[in-house]
């Protein structure tokens, strides 16, 4: 019995020691190991689709669920001196690990790959005055194709971004006051729970065109030949058809910013409106003077959010016209020198356009909702 008890001891007093320690740290790294591997298989092509679905449901509904429960366990029996300090790195230490895999260790391997990775063609051997090899960048900023791209974007950004926040403050204003304002908001916003490849799909058969003398099935060509024209190409004749697009996006973005803004608009103090109308102020002089002014932090939240939407612009490009007829854009150039030409280099180099593009906004961003928390 003795020896029993001694044993015991001896067997409590290892599994509080190192070995504890050891299996706190060994067990979570198993299982993150066992989930990348499940990640990895997800993404295979010839994986068979029933299983890979299986492995989807028990990793996204049971894998964290018993990272979580195993690693709490584990800390939970700790020796309590350590337990309290090793707690916080080791409930975060599955989160920074997977953000460095997925997120950190991909965004530099993309500028290594915009630097490093080239067809070594013309645009070959151009460096910095830091001897970084520049070829890639030298590409995008003057190739005339790729200078196409580039307008267009400038085109989306301009067309969607006004045009979306612009429309929407005023519907918000104008929905604000009608009986139904609930239904004609849900009319609105509806076009939001349809997929941008749904819409893509959606208008082309609105813009669709066949020759003169045939029957139109495209809503537009129908509308137009029946005035007596001739039916037009809408998404070839350039640079009109890049216009064409970018109504797609704003038909989509509209409600959303509708939606935002109205909220904003029915924060504001019904004193203000009703002292700038006892001074004899107009409604439209209100609107600028008092509504807008007020909502200022959510309009410039609304304008920099649909900014970055814009600037990723990809699925209407490519079912529409896959960049065809001078209708390329940044993320659409992007995928077709990755998977199409297999060029990783200059693919790689519009990624990292689009990330310098986009981390000015975002900062932008946190500091006007910083602001507004102060």
């Amino acid at each position: 019995m003795a020896q029993k008890n001694l044993g015991r001891r001896f067997t409590d007093s290892l599994l509080t020691g190192p070995l504890r320690i050891a299996v706190s740290f060994i067990v979570p790294v198993i299982t993150f190991f066992a989930l990348r591997w499940s990640f990895i298989y997800m993404r295979e092509a010839d994986a068979n689709k029933l299983l890979v679905g299986l492995v989807a449901l028990i990793v996204g509904v049971f894998g964290v669920w018993a990272l979580f429960i195993i690693t709490d366990t584990l800390v939970s029996r700790l020796p309590e001196r350590i337990r309290e300090r090793i707690r916080p790195f080791v409930f975060v230490g599955p989160a920074v690990v997977v953000l460095t895999a997925y997120l950190v260790y991909p965004t530099f391997n993309t500028i290594w790959l915009s630097l490093h990775s080239g067809r070594g063609d013309a645009w070959a051997n151009v460096t910095s005055p830091f001897g970084l090899p520049l070829d890639n960048y030298f590409y995008i900023f003057t190739d005339p194709s790729m200078l196409i791209t580039l307008r267009n974007n400038v085109f989306w950004l301009v067309g969607v971004t006004g045009v979306t926040v612009s429309l929407g403050l005023v519907i918000a204003v104008m929905v604000d006051r009608i009986r139904f304002e609930s239904v004609a908001k849900s009319v609105i916003f509806l076009p939001m729970a349809i997929s941008a490849v749904g819409a893509s799909v959606i208008w082309k058969f609105i813009y669709n065109f066949k020759a003169a003398g045939t029957p139109q099935n495209g809503l537009l060509n129908a509308i137009w030949v029946a005035f007596g024209n001739d039916p037009v190409g809408w998404l070839v004749e350039k640079p009109w058809n890049n216009f064409f697009l970018i109504v797609i996006l704003i038909w989509l973005l509209t409600g959303f910013a509708m939606v935002v803004l109205s909220a904003a608009v029915k924060g504001v103090p019904g004193e203000l409106l009703e002292a700038a109308r006892i001074d004899g102020a107009t409604e439209i002089r209100i609107f600028f003077g008092v509504i807008v002014p007020y909502i200022q932090g959510t309009i410039i939240t609304i304008t920099t959010t649909i900014v970055i939407m814009v600037l990723k612009v990809f699925d209407i490009v490519f079912v529409m016209t896959n960049g065809q007829f001078e209708t390329q854009v940044i993320a659409n150039r992007m995928y077709t020198e990755m998977f199409t030409f297999r060029d990783f280099g200059r693919g790689s180099a519009l990624a990292v356009l689009l990330l310098v593009a986009v981390l000015p906004i975002m900062i932008s961003n946190i500091r006007n909702l910083q602001k507004a928390k102060n």
